[in-house]
């Protein structure tokens, strides 16, 4: 298992792999929610890209290990608790990424196979320099502003809308007419390098603090609870896309940046359309090298299909648009000292070894911590402390150490031992052996899963987490101190906490740190969330290898909570019932997690927790997606067969934007098999449980009918 960070692809084991992607998706995850949520990346962009690019490698290689909290799947962290929250009726996605021409080359080829585009068809692009700010959605009704809201995790993002109406650049009213009665303008919020330098000046001048970068200047000034610190601020804005629209001016992509510019929107002037491998290579280096004096910061180019029925037709795949990449520039690395290594205990008794290092800039943000990622990584690369290592910025908040330069070791510097025992219980801690391999897993976890205060901890954090719970004033800190007095061990304790209080001989209102209006404040937060989605209810629940995701899948199958849960039992039956298989058969859902939902409800102690927590929350049922006037809308639909006027991903893509729920195997709960020639046995599958087939051809009519 040792090396596995740098082991090529190609050469990973399925074990191997699994392993990578838990890596790859705690980093990622923390990383995003430095960078999203507080505005304080400690590595480069190129980091963080190295990252995501290694993981969607792995995922390409080994698509049934693609994992439910995988960083593939999600886009930006939850909205901070300190701004009401705005619902994105169309969510603001990310971008995939591009490192080099052949990566270009390669999302031009796959536009093509998707469309079924013969090598002499055209494929016009718009190309255009991407800005490092921070995204923002500005809603205009009949061309008057009323709200803005930043991205958030791409569902949900901040209301700041008070915030933007100060932005110079940003028109109160549009001008002309096309935009219809809604309009949704997205782009990047940003500072100039010029006004960030005068910015700090005037900070250092004031006596306070200075920013590390224009990026998190632009930030934090947009997310001010005063709007008059952020008029304060010189913030500007180019539009770039859109979301929620009455009706589109135009039929390309270059049409609609036009008519931005006529209703007075902010575009960037170095937009072009280019209509090859070789245009958009061309363009990409010549904001290369321009880059330094542009005058804002960028990081990459991004490049968009330019006809929008094309857009429509490739539709979205997770967290970003097919029809879209961002060409991203290269990273940057520094050296500085490990002067410790810590292992932290996370909710599932993973150790992780983290470099407390001695602190260094790179890229204009100070690292003071790397990932270790577990003790084979640690071996492999000799890793000891007192070592002076190379760093870098990968893409995550905890940045990654590429090696160690030797020549500078100390020499009374000792190999590290990795502990064998739980440092915060004691418990003693084990490499569990994968009982079909006989291989011995990556990650060493405490086994004092009922005892270890650590994981208790950690699990009460996920549970009142920003796409769990979400209960404001209720943060790590909150969590960790209750628990340690005893107020709150489990989670229906959150929901009891008032009435305790009520009779406690010490209220909270009398502990340090709180008073009268706080504790208020955080019971009419908990009461808040006595009803809550079914998606964030499951997610809270801390299964294993169960992320926002696959949360998501299991609350749109199952509906409610008794249904799921009933079916779980079911499924615990055995893998040969029915139950085991319909869950199989959801697209998304592999024997890893389907095993660790079956084990989770078959623990008694689950089902105790759960009970307390359900006497006192409500999950609600999960809401039919999207096109619910659809005649597939809510339907569970296989395809199968070679399907002629769309390929496979179309057909996945085209039947979720009806609202349809598509599933890779067919059970006893499908309703619907669209069969193309050279189906097998899934048709067979069919016809034994009497499931309605059509051609693709009726797939057509039935949807259009709607």
């Amino acid at each position: 298992m040792a090396g596995l960070e740098k082991t090529p692809v190609s050469d990973l084991t399925a074990e191997d792999a699994a392993a990578e992607l838990e890596r790859l998706a705690k980093e990622i995850g923390e990383h995003d929610r430095r960078y999203y949520q507080e505005d304080q990346p400690s590595i480069s962009d190129a980091a963080y890209d190295a990252l995501r690019q290694r993981n969607a490698a792995i995922e390409a290689a080994f698509p049934s290990l693609v994992r439910p909290d995988s960083p593939s799947l999600r886009v930006g962290a939850a909205p901070s608790e300190k701004f009401a929250k705005v619902r994105h009726t169309v969510p603001m996605l990310s971008l995939d990424n591009a490192f080099d021409e052949e990566d270009v080359a390669g999302f031009v080829d796959r536009i093509r196979r998707f469309l079924k585009l013969d090598g002499d068809t055209a494929i016009a692009f718009t190309a255009e320099p991407k800005i490092d700010g921070l995204s923002a959605s500005l809603r205009y009704e009949n061309g008057v502003f009323v709200q803005a809201a930043t991205r958030g995790d791409g569902e949900e993002g901040e209301d700041v809308t008070a915030n933007v109406a100060t932005i110079p650049d940003i028109p109160r009213r549009l001008k002309g007419d096309g935009f219809g009665d809604v309009f949704e303008v997205r782009g990047e919020v940003y500072m100039s390098h010029a006004d960030f330098e005068a910015l700090n000046a005037r900070q250092e001048a004031d006596g306070k603090p200075v920013f590390a970068n224009p990026r998190n200047a632009a930030a934090g000034s947009l997310r001010q609870l005063d709007p008059r610190v952020t008029a304060s601020r010189p913030l500007k804005f180019f539009a770039y896309a859109w979301g929620e629209v009455g009706a589109l001016p135009s039929d390309s992509q270059w049409g609609v940046y036009q008519s931005f510019r006529d209703w007075g929107l902010p575009t960037n002037p170095l937009m072009r359309q280019v209509n090859s491998v070789a245009e958009i290579m061309a363009f990409y280096h010549e904001i290369e090298e321009t880059r330094a004096r542009l005058g804002y910061d960028i990081d990459g180019v991004v490049y968009k299909v330019d006809r929008l029925d094309w857009q429509r037709r490739l539709g979205f795949v997770s967290r970003s648009p097919r029809w879209a990449i961002a060409h991203k520039f290269p990273a940057e690395k520094a050296m500085t000292v490990l002067e410790d290594i810590e292992i932290q205990v996370g909710r599932t008794g993973a150790l992780t070894p983290v470099a407390k290092l001695t602190p260094v800039t790179v890229g204009g943000v100070v690292v003071r911590n790397a990932t270790l990622h577990n003790e084979d990584e640690i071996a492999r690369k000799d890793v000891r402390i007192g070592d002076t290592v190379i760093l870098q910025r990968a893409g995550d908040v905890i940045p990654q150490i590429l090696g160690v330069v030797f020549e500078k070791r100390p020499k009374d510097a000792e190999p590290y031992a990795f502990p064998h025992t739980c440092p915060v219980c004691g418990s003693h801690a084990v490499r569990e052996v994968n009982p079909r391999t006989g291989k011995e897993d990556v990650i060493r976890r405490c086994t004092g899963s009922l005892v270890c205060p650590a994981q208790a901890v950690e699990k009460l954090i996920h549970f009142v987490s920003r796409n769990a719970f979400d209960i404001e004033g209720l943060g790590a800190k909150q969590v960790s101190a209750f628990f340690e007095d005893g107020l709150i061990t489990k989670p229906a304790d959150i929901f009891t906490l008032q009435a305790r209080d009520a009779q406690s001989l010490k209220r909270l209102k009398d502990r340090e740190g709180w008073g009268s209006t706080s504790v208020r404040n955080l019971f009419a937060a908990i009461d808040a969330r006595r009803d809550i989605d079914l998606h964030r209810f499951i997610y809270a629940l801390g299964i294993r290898h169960v992320g926002e995701t696959t949360a998501k899948l299991l609350a749109r199958h199952y509906g409610t909570f008794e249904a799921f849960r009933t079916a779980m039992k079911a499924a615990g039956e055995g893998a040969d019932s029915e139950a085991y298989q319909y869950l199989l058969s959801i697209e998304g859902i592999g024997d890893t997690v389907a095993e660790a939902l079956v084990e989770f409800f078959a623990e008694p102690r689950n089902e105790e927790q759960i009970d307390a927590l359900l006497a006192e929350v409500t999950p609600r049922e999960a809401q039919a997606p999207q096109a619910t006037e659809s005649p597939v809308a809510g339907k569970t639909v296989v395809f199968t067969g070679s399907l002629e006027r769309l390929t496979r991903d179309e057909a996945k893509a085209m039947a979720e934007r009806y609202g349809a729920k598509v599933a890779s195997s067919v059970s006893a709960k499908t309703d619907l098999v669209v069969a193309g020639p050279g189906a097998g046995s899934k048709l067979k599958k069919a016809a034994e449980l009497g499931v309605e087939v059509i051609d693709e051809n009726a797939w057509f009519d039935l949807v259009e009918s709607g």
